[in-house]
């Protein structure tokens, strides 16, 4: 019984990081579309614990500061908030509507002389910060989603229907 019992213990513990490693290997894809460019793009960012630099590097581009044409580095724990909202709110390959990605600092200080609303800082410069909106969701639910994922700030603007999300430190503002 001893033997028996050291066995199926062996064997449990030899399966489970197969079985860990099988779920942390499937692929993270998203589906995106430009709202100002009307760009869409679909691709596998990550695979397990593997950003896909290919992929990166065209989700580099997409998010460019269309007004310049110029491109930064997203961090991409960006996209990682962007799936995990998407799969908690029960629409993984749900497409993710992009109102604004990085912001060249001409781009950002040209919207700050139209709008209070934007910071003189703000994390679009750096390529660490997302306008968004999704199809399947109200802008208060992905904001309550974001919120819940304390991974970094989190705005609502719900008379301008988008929410902000950034790998900044966590906080809140909006509505």
């Amino acid at each position: 019984m001893k033997r028996r019992h050291f066995l199926g213990l062996a064997l449990s513990i030899a399966a489970t990081p197969t079985v860990a490693r099988t779920s942390l290997e499937r692929p993270r894809t998203l589906a995106l579309r430009h709202l100002h460019t009307d760009e869409r793009i679909e691709v596998t960012y990550r695979i397990g614990d593997r950003y896909q630099r290919p992929a990166l590097h065209k989700l580099n581009w997409f998010l460019r500061d269309f007004r310049s044409q110029e491109v930064t580095v997203i961090d991409p724990k960006l996209f990682d908030i962007l799936y995990d909202i998407n799969s908690r709110l029960g629409n993984p390959e749900g497409r993710v509507e992009i109102l604004s990605g990085y912001r060249s600092a001409g781009t950002n200080a040209m919207l700050r002389r139209a709008s209070s609303g934007v910071a003189r800082n703000s994390l679009h410069m750096s390529g660490q910060a997302l306008d968004i909106r999704l199809e399947h969701a109200s802008t208060r639910q992905i904001c309550e989603c974001a919120v819940s994922l304390s991974r970094g700030g989190v705005g609502h603007y719900p008379s301008s229907d988008f929410v902000h999300v950034d790998t900044g430190e966590v906080r809140r503002w909006g509505a």
